[in-house]
């Protein structure tokens, strides 16, 4: 029997297996977008594919706290029209 890795989404808490989740990551040059295949190089955070977990991590800071950086909003909003298009 194989282990399911599991994460925790920043926005709810609960914990999930991590293809059901949504992997934000920060790279070195500091960019912040969606990884969508979850191998991407960079420190990275999980969330759920659900709207309103998005936007319950947005308002307690969860995302800045978790990538250990001041997000701009622009860069929220790109982030949620991304989120949209996975649904």
């Amino acid at each position: 029997m194989k282990k399911i890795p599991m994460r925790k989404c920043i926005g709810c808490g609960d914990q999930k297996p991590k293809r059901e989740l949504i992997r934000v990551v920060k790279n070195k040059d500091g960019e912040i977008f969606l990884d969508l295949t979850g191998k991407a190089n960079g420190r990275g955070t999980y969330i759920c594919k659900d709207r309103k977990c998005f936007d319950l991590a947005i308002k307690k800071n969860a995302f800045n706290r978790a990538l250990e950086c001041k997000i701009d909003d622009s860069i929220f909003e790109a982030l949620k029209e991304r989120l949209e298009e996975s649904e």
